[in-house]
């Protein structure tokens, strides 16, 4: 489990990591692509000290925020897609500042559009849901079933199931192997890639697994540790998807998201 001044780290990174898509939504505008707005929000993390990436910056617009018909991961890079007045969109990016890692989800709409509103209000009630569910001791499988049930009965549809491996989440510890900072695939982080395969060598040996999925692998209780938590919703004909991305921080005992100083946060509380 981290310390306290590791945590502080860790939350420090990710309010930067919002900060940035924060700067960058504040700039769309019609005409803008999907490509354009990642690029804008890797330079603007980087110059503000990111200095690696877990995942590098992703930006879906339109019904690309419900990952429709997505069937190959290259579909989740940005594309040529450009922003139109009413279009939902979705910034993602996980950077890494001295082996800290964030990884956060950012959705907006450029104007009004009341689809999204709606999908954004729903969205809101799985935040605390999931805490809930994680301070009873649940296993991660049963969690993962019944936030896809909750969807259901909300009318919408579980977008988080198109991510590879269908995860609704995934283990975060700071990265401490050497080796180059590249990034490779042209997504993740060439460090990343490896401390992944470490922990899932590790997590498996003790009948665990640092992916949150709703497999026989997540069939054991919350462990203990950062978990960066994105439930992602879609409407029911596929056209706007929403999602929340933060860590999460699990004790032995206790759960607790790590910062409740955050965009989205805000949104729910004014509204």
């Amino acid at each position: 489990m981290s310390n306290r001044v590791d945590l502080d780290r860790f939350r420090e990174l990710q309010r930067l990591a919002y900060q940035g898509a924060e700067h960058v939504a504040s700039r769309l505008e019609p005409g803008v692509s999907e490509r354009m707005a990642a690029a804008v929000l890797r330079r603007w993390l980087e110059r503000h000290g990111v200095d690696d990436w877990f995942h590098v910056p992703f930006a879906w617009f339109g019904e690309r925020t419900a990952f429709r018909n997505f069937r190959i991961p290259t579909q989740f890079l940005p594309t040529g897609r450009r922003l139109e007045p009413g279009m939902p969109y979705v910034l993602d990016a996980a950077p890494v500042m001295d082996g800290y890692v964030a990884d956060i989800g950012f959705s907006g709409c450029l104007g009004g559009n009341a689809a999204w509103t709606r999908l954004d209000r729903d969205l809101s009630a799985h935040r605390a849901h999931i805490l809930d569910l994680v301070r009873r001791r649940r296993t991660f499988q049963d969690i993962y079933r019944a936030v896809d049930e909750r969807i259901k009965e909300q009318g919408r549809n579980n977008r988080h199931q198109v991510y590879p491996g269908r995860v609704i989440g995934h283990r975060v510890d700071r990265i401490r192997v050497g080796g180059p900072r590249l990034v490779v695939f042209d997504s993740f982080g060439l460090r990343t890639l490896r401390t992944i395969g470490r922990e899932l060598v590790k997590e498996r040996l003790e009948g665990r697994s640092p992916l949150w999925a709703g497999g026989r692998a997540s069939a054991h209780p919350p462990t203990p540790g950062l978990w960066a938590v994105e439930p992602h919703l879609g409407t029911e004909d596929g056209t706007v998807g929403a999602k929340f991305e933060e860590l999460l921080v699990v004790t032995d005992d206790d759960a607790f998201w790590l910062d409740d100083d955050l965009p989205h946060v805000h949104r729910w509380r004014a509204a």
